[in-house]
Parts: structure tokens; sequence; C-alpha cells
């Protein structure tokens, strides 16, 4: 068989290929690694190039494929079981029985690529197609306080719309984080995905996510967190979304149910002890019924704190002299904190709540602890323009309990926020007894919202002109 100049160059071109490919992949000597943990940034973020560029070969029956794997390993009981337990000895936040809720909610309600539609247009010039195509390699930083659920829903997600992820999650959370990575890699491996489309390093630091946020190979950066995370990755340089904090504000007027209003905002102030972002923070209470909202509050697990000594003393317990917030606290139960102060009660508490004015740190920062102050108001229209101040226009997540049309839109057009939940526990927003997809990364400062797999694309345009239409 003769070979043209075409041929040879295309069998040169392969063999280059596959020599730069066996050069480039990173090995992993140190003890500890593999399963997409390497010892370096710069050899993991290597490994996600080459695995991403195999990605680029697979059917989106692969990837479907490759995505129910993943949950399905995950929903084991005994993995669902062990992160679970595993999140909560290691970073000191939150509850078992709450992370159990989340990991699962992660597993069952991520989007595949279901979240993936393709657009077409078509008619006598032919047919032009928009479709969702991937960014290539996503470096991801995740938080102490979701650091499972974040990893499981955004690797679902990115690797459904054909991107491999390097991680970067909280040092305080690396134990947890590199299991469910492990995990995540066992799984893609068993349904013959290619290797390392989720990866870490063994010991992950701002050092490695700073080397993540600037490598050249690094097409999107995604970032899950406090203000701080959010503004270096928008600093970047490169494309980013970012999830960063809130201080959720829960209107309850004189229409509302207020039984159910209470048990609601007590659940979902309590929900893993006040960590997600999306939970009740402080409430703003039409004045006339303030009083039977507090009644009923503490029917359903609400201490209320009424000496303002005791007061001033869960201040200086929680806030520093900035009135910043002391992580030892973030993510502890109401019976932890209370204990603190010399107040024994029994595990029956969920919040701590106390009345103060508007000016007061508790409701003006977010304290990611079931402290849950309530502030007065003389009639609706006064509590819903609070909210608003107090929400501080991070634009994440606001709750209302009323029956008054008017006023849960007239809430929902002012404030502005990701998520609104009307007359539900704030949990309810992101698809725990309410409708809709779940995610833990919720971009309000870059404006994605509850991200899914279209959120880690791109949309390109491929046109055929002058055929391919049928009308």
């Amino acid at each position: 068989m003769e070979l043209n100049t075409l041929d040879i160059e295309k069998i040169v071109k392969q063999v280059m290929q596959s020599v730069e490919a066996v050069e480039t992949k990173p090995q992993c000597s140190n003890d500890g690694c593999g399963e997409g943990i390497f010892p370096t940034m710069e050899d993991a973020i290597d490994a996600a190039f080459i695995a991403q560029r195999q990605l680029l070969d697979c059917s989106m029956a692969d990837k479907d494929r490759f995505v129910k794997a993943i949950r399905n390993q995950l929903s084991k009981k005994e993995n669902l079981e062990k992160i679970s337990k595993m999140a909560v000895e290691e970073t000191g936040m939150g509850g078992y029985e709450y992370k159990l809720i989340k990991n699962k909610l992660a597993i069952d309600k991520t989007p595949g690529i279901e979240d993936l539609t393709t657009e077409a247009m078509a008619g006598d010039d032919g047919l032009t197609l928009v479709e969702y195509a991937p960014f290539g390699v996503i470096g991801a930083i995740t938080p102490t306080t979701n650091p499972t659920e974040t990893i499981i829903c955004n690797s679902i997600s990115m690797i459904a719309a054909g991107n491999s992820v390097v991680f970067s999650p909280h040092p305080r959370a690396k134990g947890v984080s590199e299991l469910t990575i492990r995990l995540i890699n066992r799984a893609l491996k068993e349904a013959g995905a290619p290797d390392n489309l989720v990866v870490s390093v063994k010991e992950p630091s701002i050092e490695n996510a700073n080397i993540m946020m600037k490598h050249d190979k690094v097409k999107l950066l995604v970032a899950t967190g406090g203000p701080g995370v959010v503004k270096a990755v928008l600093s970047s340089g490169k494309k980013a979304i970012g999830a960063g904090a809130g201080n959720p504000p829960v209107v309850v007027d004189e229409t509302a149910d207020i039984e159910k209003a209470a048990k609601d905002i007590v659940d979902g102030c309590s929900f893993d002890n006040n960590l997600p972002c999306i939970a009740e923070k402080e409430i703003i209470a039409v004045d006339q019924i303030a009083d039977y909202l507090i009644f009923n509050m503490k029917q359903h697990g609400a201490y209320e704190v009424k000496d303002q000594a005791i007061i001033d003393q869960l201040v200086k317990l929680v806030l520093n002299e900035k009135m910043k917030i002391k992580t030892e606290f973030v993510g502890k139960s109401a019976k932890y904190i209370l204990s603190k102060i010399g107040i024994e009660v029994d595990d029956s508490v969920k919040v701590i709540l106390m009345e103060t004015d508007i000016d007061h740190p508790f409701v003006q920062t977010e304290l990611m602890m079931p402290i849950l102050p309530l502030v007065r108001a003389k009639d609706v229209d006064t509590a819903i323009d609070m909210a608003v101040e107090v929400e501080h226009g991070n634009r994440h997540t606001a709750m209302m309990h009323s029956k008054n049309v008017d006023k849960l839109t007239r809430m929902a057009k002012l404030i502005q926020t990701t998520i609104f939940v009307k007359n539900g526990p704030s949990y309810a927003g992101i698809g725990v007894g309410g409708e809709g997809y779940t995610t833990f990364t919720i971009a309000g400062p870059t404006g994605e919202g509850l991200t899914s797999a279209k959120s880690f694309t791109r949309k390109r345009r491929c046109t055929l002109v002058g055929g391919f239409h049928i009308k």
C-alpha cells in the first residue's frame, strides 16, 4: 500500500501525540496518592487536562453512564454514612443526620446530561445548531461547611457537561474531601471513564489554590465559599463562577399561618446547625403577631433569651472584637453554644431566639450557627424594607410567610435574591420538600444562580449553509 504525504503526516502526528501523552502523564510516586489524588497541583492539573481531552471522544450516553456510576457509588449505605460521619468529625460542624440528607440530595437531585439541550434554527439559508460545550479543565474551590456535598454536585454537573475538574478543598476538610474524590474515581473507573476526570492534591493549601487559579490549562474557576474566595477568583483574569455569602432574612406578616411559620423557621434555621448559606439568619416580624410567633417557635425547639446580659454574653462568645464570627462556633448546636455560657438544655432545643433591634450584630452578621434574632416591624411594608436592608445586597436567599400575594410579590421584586421561598423552610429552595433540582454552588455574585451542568459550559454555534431543512 502506497502512502501519500497526507497519510504520512497523519501517522506522524498520531505517534507524536501518543509520545507526548506518555511523556506528560503525571506520575504519582508518593504514598497515599492515586485515585485522583496527586502530590502537586501541577500534576493534578496535567492529569485532568489529559482526561478531559479523552472525554471529548466519549458520547453523551457515556457521560450519562459516568454520572450514574457516581450516583450509585455514593448512594451505597456504607459510603454515604462514612462521608457524612467523617465530615462532622473532621470539621466539627453540623450534624450527622443532616449530612446524610444533604449528601443524598446532591447525589439524587443534581442534574446530569438532561440539563444540556440543543437549540436549532432552520430556514432558507440552512441549519444552525447552538450547543452547550465544555470549558475544559475546571478549577473548583470547595468550602468546609459543605465539603462532600459540593464535590458531589460539582463532579456530576461538570462531567455531564464534558469537563474535568481539579478540586481545591478547604484544608480543614481535606480528609473527607479526599475520600469523596477517591470514591468518585473508583466509580468512574468501573464505568470505563478516562482516568483522572476528578482530581485534587494530597495537601490542599492556599498556595495550591493560587497555583490552580493561575494555571494556563484551567479555563474556568468555580468558588463556593465566603466573599474572600469569590473575590480571589473574580480577580484571576479567568471566567469565574462565584457562590458567595448570604444573610437570609425571613419576613412574617399578620396574614401568615403563624403556627406553620414558626415550625418552618425553626426547622430551616437549625438544619445542619445553620451551616447552609440559605438558612434563616434573622426574623423580621410584624409587631401584632410577633409574640404569638415567638410562643409557637418555643413549642418547636426555640430557646428564648430575654436577659440582655445573657445576649451580651452570647455576642462576646461567638463574635470577636471586630464583630466577626469565631470559627470555633460555626455549625455548632444550640445546646453546645448555650452550655458555654452556663445554660444547660436538652437536645430538643434547636435554636437560640432573642429580640433585638435592626442594628444588632446578630442581625447584621451572617452567623452560620443557630442563633436567631427577631426584629419587630410596625407593618409588612416596613418589614420588607428592613429585610432588604439586612440582606446587604448579597442576592442570595430570603423567605416570607404571608397569604398576601401582593406583599409576597413586592418582597420578591425588591430583594432580588437568587432563592425566594414563600411559606416554607429555607431548604425547600434547594429541593428538600420543594420542587426543583439541587446544588450546593449557588452563584449569586456572578449571576448563574443555582448552578447545574449548563452553568459549566459555553455556547458554541455550528452553521450548515444552504441545506438540511425540510420546511
